[in-house]
C-alpha cells in the first residue's frame, strides 16, 4: 500500500469537503453583517443628534443630572446604575465603584471582539473558497472536463470577492465603534470621578453619625 497516495486522496478529500461549509459561512457572514449594519447606523444616527458641548461644561452639567441628550444610552445606562447605586442604603466604597467601572469598560471592549473577528474569517473564508474549487478544477482540467473547471473557476474569484467585502466593511465599522468606545469609556470615567469626588466625606459623616448614636445611647 502506497502511504503517499493514501494521505494524498485523504487530504483531498478532507479539502474538497470543506467547500460547501465554506460557502455556508460566507453566506452566514454576509447575513451578519447586513443586520450589525442595520445597528450600527442606528447607533450612529443617536449620536449624530446629541448636543455637543465644550469640554470644560461637562462637569457641570453632569452634576446637573441634565445629561440625557449629551451621552450615548450605553453611557446613560452607566450613570443610572452608578447614581442607583450611590444613592442606596449601602454606601459603595472605592473598591465596588472600581469594579462597576471596570465591569462596564470590560463590556465596551468585549462589544467590539465579534466584528474585530469577522476582519479576520471574512478574507480568510473567502481565501478557502479560491483555493479549494482550484483544486478539483485542475484535477477536473487533467481529465478534460473543461466545463467543471468554468464552474470552479467561478466559484473561486466570487468568494474571494465576497470575503474580501466583508473584511473591508467589517474593518470599516470596527473602527468607527472603536472611536465610539474610547469615547463612551472616556466620558463614563469622567463621570465616575465627578459624582464620586464626595464619596470619602459621606463616609466619615456615617461614620459620626453612627459613632454619635452610640454616645447617646450610652449617655441615656
Amino acid at each position: 500500500m502506497d502511504i503517499g497516495a493514501l494521505l494524498k486522496s485523504f487530504i483531498y478529500i478532507i479539502s474538497s469537503s470543506l467547500l460547501y461549509p465554506v460557502l455556508f459561512f460566507l453566506s452566514v457572514l454576509i447575513v451578519g453583517i447586513v443586520i450589525y449594519s442595520g445597528s450600527f447606523f442606528a447607533e450612529w444616527l443617536e449620536r449624530l443628534r446629541l448636543a455637543k458641548y465644550p469640554p470644560e461644561e461637562l462637569p457641570l452639567m453632569i452634576r446637573q443630572k441634565d445629561n440625557a441628550k449629551i451621552f450615548s444610552h450605553r453611557v446613560n445606562a452607566y450613570i443610572g446604575g452608578l447614581r442607583r447605586s450611590l444613592n442606596s442604603e449601602s454606601q459603595p466604597g472605592e473598591v465596588e465603584i472600581e469594579n462597576f467601572l471596570q465591569e462596564n469598560t470590560l463590556s465596551i471592549w468585549k462589544s467590539l471582539d465579534r466584528i474585530k473577528m469577522i476582519i479576520r474569517i471574512g478574507p480568510s473564508l473567502g481565501l478557502m473558497g479560491t483555493l479549494i474549487p482550484m483544486g478539483t478544477g485542475l484535477a477536473a482540467l487533467g481529465q478534460g472536463d473543461m466545463t467543471k473547471l468554468t464552474s470552479d473557476l467561478v466559484i473561486a474569484f466570487t468568494t474571494t470577492v465576497v470575503g474580501l467585502a466583508i473584511g473591508i466593511v467589517a474593518y470599516f465599522f470596527y473602527t468607527v465603534k472603536r472611536r465610539w468606545a474610547e469615547e463612551d469609556i472616556k466620558n463614563i470615567e469622567l463621570v465616575t470621578e465627578i459624582l464620586t469626588d464626595n464619596i470619602p466625606e459621606k463616609v466619615e459623616d456615617a461614620i459620626f453619625q453612627k459613632e454619635k448614636e452610640q454616645y447617646i445611647g450610652r449617655s441615656g
